[in-house]
């Protein structure tokens, strides 16, 4: 039935009753024995935590295509939002192209991407994208005297916004794979109303159709859009001075490698970023990831799916499984670079056929369990012809992993020397290796490190992520916290929770971008990466970081909008965005917190916001024992429960005295530091040179500065341990993959029929278009790239030639994506709606001839649910939004569930303060008098 409203409803509602029958048991005894107060004792949190975490766990029991589908279908913005949509167009996208492929140079592009145009395939015509803001913020005047034109009403809208300076540039999360401007509209309309300014967000291609580096690529494109709109584009240009970045998640992490590109270019930079949970480790090699999962919305197991023609690559497993224990060198199929042993002498000689030595024999005798140089394209986890290993399962054929497979050569490089550790000491031979080094060793994907250095290693024989193969998940583009430096980027504000499996990762990425010389990338990466060296040596500038840990908060945090912690959250991110964006550049430069600006940062406070801080009734027990006096001033404590403005102006004081207590780490070299505190305290100006800001928010909003960073168990890593796959999370996923293998045996097989179906059909579809005329450039003929009329007829008016470069799926002879890439495969609808629309309706300028349809042709579109007979089919659900057609959607639904959190949170806090003023006047009254005592 797939991922539908009524599923979700179904798998939700027992959900929402269970927890709030658990809550209630649990919160009367916590209650009774006076336990500390944790996040999970608000109800209304308590019951989305758990709503969040059953949809994500039922998305996993369904298709990657339906999931995609649910979380991809336009849904009405509210009344009191005003929502432009646009479409980035061609130009842009092929501006940020040419800074893409300038950045990875031939060599990266043909050895690590895959080519240079396959991830500039698309099905749209562009970007989808929305401007964003509220209603009552757009200028009065209607361009165009005040006639309101239907086709011009988006323009029309985008036009009356311009006078709104600040800019959110946002990018939704959602594991690289699902989420849209949908899932986070709410979030984002309630951005620009705090900010008073305007959004910008950007639906970029999801993977596993359309994989890294196309979400990049789309990200870039966006920025470009805004600081460079070509012609016709409604906008006037922004000025990077007045765009924030902002994402969650897999936003978060495509924000910082957009920043670091941005960088590298020499492109200019934003005034700032907001990474809200960022992913930035595709790796898991931090501890939270295994640690954090009973306190995060993550499913158990990472996102598993039900097989289906998309995903996973190869729907039965292999034979061998989808984790073996490496066996020889060189491995027996291409596509897995083994580089725990060299072919050329060495201790590996002489041994039998399937042996392989320890993992502490390899370190030891100096084996590498890094790739000397990159591995190809073509040998690239999984990158075989897709389905293939589904097919020999699907016939229990064991030998057929191993037919037609030339060995890989990663491994016959000249390059013998062992890795110098990141001390510099070259590796001993055996007799001199008496403990277990990881800083000798820095395994590789597909190699797994460890835990035993006597077991012999785990080696992949399965994509683990689905954004990008297991060869690119160290790629500092895929993984930035790989980056060879986080130097010289705009002010970065982080925030993450710490009951999230993510928290260990954003931690580190703020470290590392504060302090570039003290947390240093492993010298793996280095020595892999064009330009990881260089960037390493060249941007050593500390990045301006503001870090903040949420206790008792998951992922995401701030989707919890009715949170005490996320109401303070969106109050300090919009005050940090208006900061750095209203203040000139020498004024960022110089202070980038606006905690600590003197004046405070001008927001206007008449927001519409009534959402009160929770406030808790102290237990009879916390006043038993206290004297009057005590008992008193107990109750106003909860009686003074601050608003939101007013626990920002609590916090930001706070924030002053981090610094005067030398809990804030300066600019190294900053002058008259002690003279600049004391001008502070007396109120004078900005405190100035600060680097980084490192804070706890507790459960109420409240900030307590962090621990040393010598205390934080993520900073504790030596970087050798950083972005390698780790036993413990590839032994997860493989429970989990083994668990959905089993389950899904029989549609992982009909899923192999099924595909070979959508082959052949592809093939029809290609013979007959030539049939019917179609003549590429590939054919010899010479093409003018420009434009090429078609010589067969004057197409319709919704078919037309591409003036604009365009690359189609007929145009990637000599290019080896992804193996789940959409643009090469033939044996999905979504391939074939591509393709269908390549040749038909939108042609590269690389066809020579656009041909016709024939009436047969339309006659079976029009029977076809995945096409139409007179226009261009439905591109995938992955880029182009689906359109609502049930009468409520789920999405609407969350808001809706989202809307009355809210209000019941702001009600429920109403309650408690007259409560407690109540109390606190009854208590005074109890109070003897002074002539009394």
């Amino acid at each position: 039935m797939g991922l539908n409203t009524f599923t979700a409803a179904v798998h939700i509602t027992p959900v929402v009753i269970k927890t709030f029958l658990a809550h209630s048991k649990r919160k009367g005894k916590k209650f009774i024995d006076g336990d500390a107060e944790v996040a999970t004792d608000d109800i209304f949190f308590d019951e989305a935590f758990h709503i969040v975490k059953a949809f994500l766990d039922l998305g996993t029991y369904n298709t990657i295509e339906s999931f995609q589908a649910f979380t991809n279908t336009h849904v009405p913005a509210p009344p009191w939002a005003a929502v432009a949509p646009v479409v980035v167009p061609l130009k842009s996208c092929n501006r940020a192209a040419d800074v893409l492929i300038d950045w990875f140079g031939p060599e990266d592009l043909e050895a690590v991407v895959g080519g240079e145009r396959w991830w500039q395939v698309r099905g749209l015509d562009g970007i989808e994208a929305e401007w964003v803001t509220e209603k009552e913020y757009l200028s009065a005047d209607v361009p165009g005297g005040g006639k309101k034109n239907k086709k011009d009403a988006a323009s029309n809208t985008i036009k009356q916004m311009e006078h709104l300076e600040t800019v959110m540039l946002y990018v939704p999360g959602g594991g690289y794979f699902f989420g849209s401007i949908n899932t986070h509209r709410y979030q984002v309309i309630r951005y620009a109303r705090k900010m008073k300014g305007r959004a910008f967000v950007t639906n970029y291609r999801k993977a596993p159709q359309y994989p890294w580096p196309c979400p990049l690529h789309d990200v870039l494109a966006s920025y470009l859009y805004l600081i460079e709109p070509p012609e016709g584009a409604p906008h006037k240009p922004v000025h990077p001075s007045k765009i924030v970045f902002a994402g969650d998640s897999a936003g978060g992490g495509l924000c910082v490698a957009a920043l670091t590109v941005i960088r590298d270019m020499g492109l200019p930079m934003p005034a700032g970023a907001v990474l809200i949970s960022p992913w930035v480790d595709l790796t898991h090699s931090f501890p939270s990831v295994m640690q954090n999962m009973p306190t995060d919305i993550i499913p158990a197991h990472g996102f598993m799916a039900k097989p289906s023609l998309v995903w996973p690559v190869a729907p039965v497993p292999p034979p061998e499984g989808r984790v073996i224990r490496t066996r020889t060198n060189p491995p027996p199929k291409p596509g897995h670079a083994d580089d725990l042993k060299r072919d050329e002498g060495g201790s590996g000689e002489g041994r039998p056929d399937g042996e392989v030595e320890s993992q502490r024999e390899m370190v030891a005798s100096g084996d590498d369990m890094v790739s000397p140089s990159p591995v190809p394209a073509e040998q690239r986890t999984g990158t075989g012809q897709v389905g293939e290993h589904a097919e020999e399962g699907a016939k229990d054929d064991a030998s057929g992993s191993a037919n037609g497979q030339s060995p890989t050569e990663a491994n016959t490089s000249s390059q013998a020397p062992g890795r110098r550790s990141s001390e510099g000491e070259t590796r001993r031979d055996t007799s001199s290796v008496h403990t277990y080094n990881t800083d000798l060793m820095e395994p590789s994907p597909p190699k797994v490190l460890m835990h035993n250095p006597d077991e012999t290693p785990l080696e992949l024989r399965a994509q683990i992520q689905i954004y990008a193969t297991n060869e690119q998940l160290t790629h500092p583009l895929v993984s930035p916290i790989l980056q060879g430096s986080l130097g010289n980027l705009c002010p970065l504000y982080i925030l993450v929770g710490d009951g999230e499996v993510l928290r260990d990762e954003g931690v580190y990425l703020a470290h590392r971008a504060a302090h570039p010389d003290e947390y240093p990338v492993r010298h793996g990466v280095l020595k892999a990466g064009r330009r990881q060296k260089e960037n390493a040596e060249k941007y050593r500038t500390p990045t301006k970081v503001h870090l903040q840990v949420y206790d008792g908060m998951c992922h995401v945090l701030t989707v919890f909008t009715f949170t005490d912690s996320a109401k303070y959250a969106y109050r300090s991110i919009s005050q940090f965005i208006r900061h750095v964006t209203i203040r000139s550049e020498e004024e960022v430069a110089n202070n980038a917190f606006p905690e600590l600006h003197k004046p405070p940062t001008e927001v206007s406070l008449g927001d519409g916001d009534s959402d009160d801080f929770h406030s808790r009734r102290p237990r009879l027990g916390e006043l038993r024992g206290k004297t009057p006096k005590e008992a008193l001033d107990k109750v106003r404590s909860t009686v003074d429960t601050p608003t939101e403005f007013e626990l920002f102006d609590h916090n930001k004081a706070m924030a002053t005295k981090e610094v005067n207590k030398g809990q804030a780490d300066f600019v190294p070299g900053a002058s008259e530091v002690e003279e600049a505190l004391r001008k502070v305290a007396q109120g004078e100006e900005d405190v100035p040179d600060v680097l980084m800001i490192r804070e706890r928010v507790d459960i109420h909003g409240k900030v307590r500065a962090m621990e040393p960073r010598e205390e934080v168990e993520a900073l504790k890593l030596k970087p050798s341990e950083i972005g390698v796959i780790k036993e413990d999370p590839c032994r997860r996923w493989l429970t989990g993959q083994e668990l959905w293998d089993k389950k899904f045996r029989r549609q992982a097989i009909g899923v192999v029929r099924r595909r070979r179906k959508y082959e052949a059909r592809a093939e029809e579809m290609l013979a007959n278009a030539r049939a019917q005329g179609l003549q590429l450039a590939e054919d010899g003929s010479v093409v003018n790239l420009a434009v090429s009329p078609s010589r067969l007829s004057i197409p319709p008016e919704h078919r037309e030639m591409q003036s604009e470069r365009r690359w189609g799926p007929l145009d990637l002879e000599r290019e080896t994506p992804p193996p789940s890439a959409i643009c090469k495969r033939r044996d999905t609808p979504e391939a074939l709606a591509l393709i269908k629309k390549s040749i038909y309706y939108s042609a590269p300028s690389t066809h020579r001839t656009m041909p016709k349809l024939k009436v047969s042709d339309a006659v079976r579109a029009a029977f076809d649910p995945n096409d139409h007979p007179t226009h261009a089919p439905r591109q995938s659900v992955s880029e182009q939004q689906l359109t609502q057609r049930a009468p409520i959607h789920g999405l609407s639904i969350w808001t809706a569930i989202l809307t009355i959190f809210m209000r019941k949170s702001s009600q429920k806090a109403r309650d408690g303060r007259d409560k407690a003023k109540h109390v606190a006047k009854s208590a005074h009254g109890k109070l003897p008098s002074p002539s009394s005592s």
